[in-house]
């Protein structure tokens, strides 16, 4: 299995091969570099696609399930545009998780209710969101979350299990942080990108040819163009015979745990 741990071991023998040799043969140096070069490129790549497991576990889909059932999250709320997402769930009878960032619950926490009113599950999607996020150190990590769960634990009164990474990127930092944390982390095989394009058409397409069973689908409830994605693509399920479930009955795994005294 290809993971962090056994990539670093791997390219720390290769270099300490190389330099040892170097003491019988004369090595280039430029092969050394070369060879560091690949490790880093392994690891920014194994870094950056979530259903790698090159950190941390992260659960991207149900391969076991056979049945037309699907998850939808949505990241980066909660904001204005949620009000019209959870119409559009109301409307469709669907279930979805909300990967909330803290400062936008301390803004919204009227809106935070109402997802949780509406039998919604709400996770951990960091406080700050910060671009730099993947640099932060571990420390820096649980503070966050730890901040942010403190905000949703005031809805729904009991533990947050569930976290996804800012940018769906994982470091050795979250791995140490979610050590101390305990969060199960959530990532996706259907990404909309709705995030980086307005093309309503594009991300409907983008979507709708990765629809499998067991699938868990990525939005945002942050823009409008992606408000209007979601009522095509729920129209979409439903002609096409897909239920849509949350991710606790997909995974199953329990987005909340009793705080124990």
């Amino acid at each position: 299995m290809i993971t962090h741990k056994n990539i670093s071991l791997f390219f720390i023998l290769v270099l300490l091969l190389l330099f040892l040799s170097n003491f019988y043969v004369a090595i280039n140096i430029w092969w050394f570099v070369l060879i560091i070069f690949i490790w880093f490129s392994f690891n920014a790549i194994g870094s950056s696609i979530i259903s790698s497991n090159y950190h941390i576990k992260v659960y991207c889909n149900n391969p076991s399930e056979k049945e037309k059932k699907i998850a939808l999250t949505f990241d980066d709320g909660p904001s204005e545009f949620t009000l019209e997402v959870l119409e559009l769930l109301k409307k469709h009878n669907a279930k979805a998780t909300f990967f909330c960032i803290g400062k936008n619950i301390e803004k919204h926490p009227e809106i935070l209710q109402r997802i949780i009113d509406e039998g919604h599950l709400v996770g951990n999607h960091s406080y700050s969101h910060s671009k730099f996020f993947d640099f932060y150190n571990a420390s820096t990590i649980i503070e966050e979350l730890h901040k942010t769960d403190a905000l949703l634990e005031k809805f729904t009164s009991k533990k947050i299990n569930f976290f996804r990474p800012p940018y769906g990127v994982t470091t050795p930092s979250i791995r140490r942080a979610l050590k101390v944390t305990n969060h199960k982390v959530i990532g996706w095989n259907i990404r909309s990108l709705d995030g980086g394009t307005k093309n309503q058409e594009l991300i409907l397409n983008r979507i709708i040819k990765r629809v499998s069973p067991g699938g868990i689908v990525l939005l945002h409830d942050t823009a409008p163009h992606s408000v209007l994605v979601l009522e095509q693509f729920l129209q979409f399920l439903e002609h096409s015979n897909y239920e849509v479930i949350s991710i606790e009955e997909l995974l199953n795994l329990k987005a909340y745990e009793i705080e124990r005294g």
